[in-house]
């Protein structure tokens, strides 16, 4: 999958298309991640020990992983990613994403 947890995304197609968010979980099993701030809907909650009232409360939902795109970290737009090999600072090669729009490294790998 081309999303990670903690990528900043922007939401290409549906409700929410425009919203940026940061990913805070992934499921690979099923190609979908829950995006900070995109995707509310309301559930029903019983009482429990932790939340006696229950009542209806408001949370994000998992969206499709085609539904959105890293957003480059130079540009801040949109942009795909691809992956090359770098040498680190111990010399053992790493395998990282990199913006194809600006050859900008996503996320903090490396």
């Amino acid at each position: 999958m081309h999303i990670r947890k903690n990528d900043q995304v922007l939401v290409i197609a549906g409700n929410e298309k425009g919203k940026t968010g940061k990913v805070l979980k992934v499921f690979p099993d099923t190609q979908r991640v829950i995006v900070e701030g995109v995707n509310f809907r309301k559930r029903h909650t019983k009482a429990t020990q932790n939340n006696p009232q229950g009542g209806i409360i408001e949370r994000e939902m998992a969206i499709h992983v085609s539904n959105v795109m890293v957003v480059d970290p130079r540009t801040g737009e949109a942009s795909r990613t691809r992956k090359t090999e770098v040498t680190g600072t111990d010399g053992r090669r790493q395998r990282v994403r990199v913006s194809t729009k600006s050859g900008e490294m996503v996320g903090g790998e490396a």
